[in-house]
């Protein structure tokens, strides 16, 4: 969840599997699932978003994924079968963009997937679809600070 300066106003607005909250609570994870197992064919893991809770001062939320010890595995996401990232409308389950990211992502192990960004007072969302080579520290490096 980034400021106007495109990075965190507080450490604590980069929400990932060890700060499943946002201090707002407009974000929530619900928990990082190493496996796979929990998906069964759905989704593995979840980012809720709630905009009307969102802190003023973020103007802007970047949503990642990245392969857990990627390096250590020497894993990318050409070799994750069936892996895609997808936003979707709860209320009404619609899908809102998808992303199959074993066909488009086959060297990267780090993905920035698209941004919520807020314009002339409303939310508006755009698909990025920026892959690079480097885990969860790639993104604290980029964002924090």
């Amino acid at each position: 969840m980034l400021g106007e300066n495109k990075k965190l106003p507080l450490d604590e607005f980069f929400v990932f599997y060890n700060n499943q909250i946002s201090p707002d609570k407009a974000v929530e994870s619900s928990g990082d699932d190493l496996t796979g197992g929990n998906s069964d064919g759905g989704d593995d893991e979840t980012l809720t978003v709630d905009l009307s809770k969102v802190d003023p001062r973020i103007q802007e939320i970047i949503f990642t994924v990245t392969i857990h010890e990627a390096e250590q595995r020497r894993q990318n996401f050409g070799q994750v079968h069936n892996s895609y990232i997808r936003i979707y409308n709860a209320i009404t389950n619609e899908e809102i963009a998808k992303y199959d990211l074993d066909e488009d992502f086959s060297v990267e192990t780090a993905v920035e997937f698209g941004r919520l960004y807020k314009r002339n007072g409303e939310w508006k969302f755009e698909a990025m679809g920026n892959g690079y080579k480097g885990g969860l520290q790639y993104f604290v490096d980029k964002y924090v600070g």
